[in-house]
């Protein structure tokens, strides 16, 4: 969710002190072929881009290298980060602003597109670099709610007494050193009609260690109810680090849902679905939404047609009990709410 070079990546500050999760963040493989190199496969006859790296740099920490299948090329996590040939091909319908995210713009750093919720850009700043996100282009550098310290963020929000719940995004708004959410979370506290928070974010399945004891404080000491929303495609990206991170979380109060997204090649079969919900579920998860692919240039490769993701949710709700069947939906720029297929 960094945005495209040339534009800087904002890795988390460096120094001394820094804890543990900063650290990995800052190890994490940035080479296309010392990520290949690291799982036993040549570069040769992958489709590998370097000019799509320089356009959108990889960034994959190592314990997440760790979970992808050693000298598999088609491993359904490598396919996620690894950049091809096949984004560089110019795609009808696929475009810089596939969700509409300019025209929703409601004051620096805020997103409204449905009513009652204000969504914060928190940040640019990811800890993974997937192919298929559909904030890749988002000037980031004009657009986040921490600058000037949230004020004008807050202060919108505050003006607003329609807005009841504030969803955390970016970026990854847990990239972010808890002390700076803190100072976000305090100010939006003064504000007597919200009644909800949302987090979206990756980082407790592609970086765990991010769920730190200041972080599950933080969470704790929340004066509202909070939703937290993971990203997981593929079952395989949970392991006993991702579990011991998510049982943290749940201990908070939080409610865990995940977002997955269809992905041609990744998650593109009913036997794939079916784990990733039981899965997820087995780590205190429930499946949330299933999105259609949003038509971002640049990952025309990934998108699954109507007609099968149907198919494939239809097999998946004659298979799992309903609480594992996610809503199967796309967004659509302008529309006032997830449209369901």
């Amino acid at each position: 969710m960094i945005p495209a070079a040339p534009a800087p990546l904002h890795p988390a500050p460096s120094h001394a002190a820094s804890p543990r999760w900063q650290q990995l963040w800052r190890d994490a493989v940035r080479d296309p072929r010392e990520l290949l190199a690291m799982l036993g496969l040549d570069a040769d006859g992958l489709g590998m881009s370097d000019e799509a790296a320089a356009q959108f740099p990889l960034r994959v920490p190592h314990g997440f290298v760790a979970r992808m299948r050693h000298g598999d090329p088609h491993d359904p996590l490598l396919r996620q980060v690894l950049p091809l040939d096949a984004e560089m091909r110019p795609m009808p319908g696929f475009t810089l602003d596939a969700v509409g995210d300019g025209a929703a713009k409601a004051g620096h750093g805020i997103i409204r597109k449905y009513r009652g919720r204000a969504l914060l850009i928190a940040t640019g700043s990811c800890a993974i670099h997937c192919r298929y996100c559909f904030r890749r282009y988002f000037p980031y550098a004009e657009e986040t709610a921490a600058a000037a310290g949230w004020r004008e963020a807050v202060a919108a929000i505050g003006a607003d007494a329609s807005i009841d719940e504030v969803i955390l995004s970016g970026g990854d708004p847990w990239s972010l050193a808890t002390p700076k959410l803190a100072e976000l979370t305090d100010a939006l506290a003064a504000i007597p009609h919200l009644k909800r928070l949302r987090v979206h974010t990756r980082l407790p399945v592609v970086l765990p260690e991010r769920v730190d004891d200041a972080l599950v404080a933080w969470l704790a000491s929340l004066p509202w109810p909070v939703t937290i929303v993971l990203h997981a495609n593929h079952a395989n990206e949970f392991d006993a680090h991702v579990d011991a991170a998510l049982d943290r979380l749940r201990a908070t109060g939080a409610m865990l849902l995940n977002q997955a997204v269809l992905l041609r090649g990744v998650n593109d079969s009913v036997d794939a679905l079916t784990a990733l919900s039981e899965r997820g579920h087995a780590a205190g998860v429930l499946p949330y939404y299933l999105h259609q692919l949003d038509r971002v240039q640049g990952a025309a490769h990934f998108e699954v047609p109507d007609d099968t993701a149907l198919r494939l949710h239809r097999e998946l709700a004659a298979r799992v009990s309903g609480y594992l069947v996610p809503r199967l939906v796309r967004e659509v720029a302008g529309d006032t709410g997830k449209r369901p297929l």
